[in-house]
């Protein structure tokens, strides 16, 4: 075998798009065109709410979905505490922030706020020794993030006194959401992204309940329209219980700092959704920011 076949032979095959990266890209779809639908819903039903009603609905789905593929088992007092804090902080914290802030602010405003999240768990799981920010990684935040900048700042985010109080909210969400990515990562590889997902949601709920329960009492089921229904019905089984699941199984496989960058996608269709659903044709400055976004994510694939 000469050097020519030797060099060939120990060079690595390109990388193809795994079955990994195309769920991933579903969940950007999903979580992008859903600002979009919790917007349309709470146009009939209150914040808290429309909080309350989704969320209960995901976590009985969700424990459903335990019950029937794995089955409840005990866990150790560390792992329930841990679970017991993600449910907290990714759930009902990241919900209250969420909803109220798409209640207080555009639905574009949302998506694009909302696309630092990569950087902020990144950031923190470089902190917190849970991620290292390897070459690939970095050079993709690199392309990422002045693609973010440049979508939000095509669009202009709106960032005056009619919208700043649903702004920080979102930036709240931001926040709660890398933390709980980051802590995905603190629980091992003992647990399955089902489990992990439904125990926290199930820790999570009775708060998210509780702080929507007055304003279900006061709903005048009369007043809300199909439309609305659909949007929590769907809001609760796609965006929270499907996506939730791939979400944690990607964070398991590839880390907390990758699968975040994924993310960074959902500008893109949050701007392509508006363009479609609310004729807001975007700019040649988006389509830029798109392209460099879309290519931080590939380049950060590499190994």
């Amino acid at each position: 075998m000469n050097a020519s076949s030797t060099s060939a032979v120990a060079s690595p095959a390109p990388r193809a798009i795994s079955w990994s990266d195309l769920a991933l890209i579903a969940v950007i779809i999903i979580w992008g065109t859903n600002y979009t639908v919790v917007k349309e819903a709470l146009e009939s039903i209150p914040p808290m709410a429309f909080m309350s009603l989704r969320f209960a609905l995901a976590s009985i789905a969700m424990a459903l979905v335990l019950h029937v593929r794995e089955g409840f088992t005990p866990l150790p007092r560390a792992t329930v505490l841990k679970l017991v804090g993600l449910g907290l902080v990714g759930h009902t914290l990241y919900q209250y922030c969420f909803v109220m802030g798409v209640a207080h602010t555009t639905a574009a405003n949302s998506g694009l706020l909302s696309s630092g999240t990569p950087v902020l768990t990144a950031l923190l799981g470089a902190l917190l020794g849970v991620d290292r920010l390897r070459r690939p990684l970095v050079m993709g935040l690199v392309l990422a993030i002045p693609g973010v900048v440049l979508i939000v700042s095509a669009r202009g985010p709106g960032l005056d006194a009619s919208t700043r109080v649903g702004d920080l909210f979102i930036l709240g969400a931001s926040l709660c959401w890398a933390l709980y990515t980051v802590g995905l990562r603190w629980l091992g590889p003992g647990l399955s992204a089902l489990r992990i997902t439904a125990l926290s949601m199930l820790t999570g709920a009775p708060g998210v309940i509780l702080l929507g329960g007055p304003e279900v009492l006061s709903l005048q089921g009369a007043t809300i329209s199909p439309g609305a229904w659909t949007g929590v019905v769907y809001s609760a089984l796609i965006p929270l219980v499907l996506a939730y699941v791939v979400w944690s199984r990607s964070v398991q496989s590839v880390g907390s700092s990758r699968t975040a960058l994924y993310s960074s996608g959902t500008p893109v269709v949050a701007a392509l959704t508006a363009w479609a659903v609310r004729g807001e044709r975007p700019t040649w400055v988006q389509a830029v920011g798109a392209v460099l976004v879309i290519s931080g994510v590939m380049l950060s694939r590499r190994r």
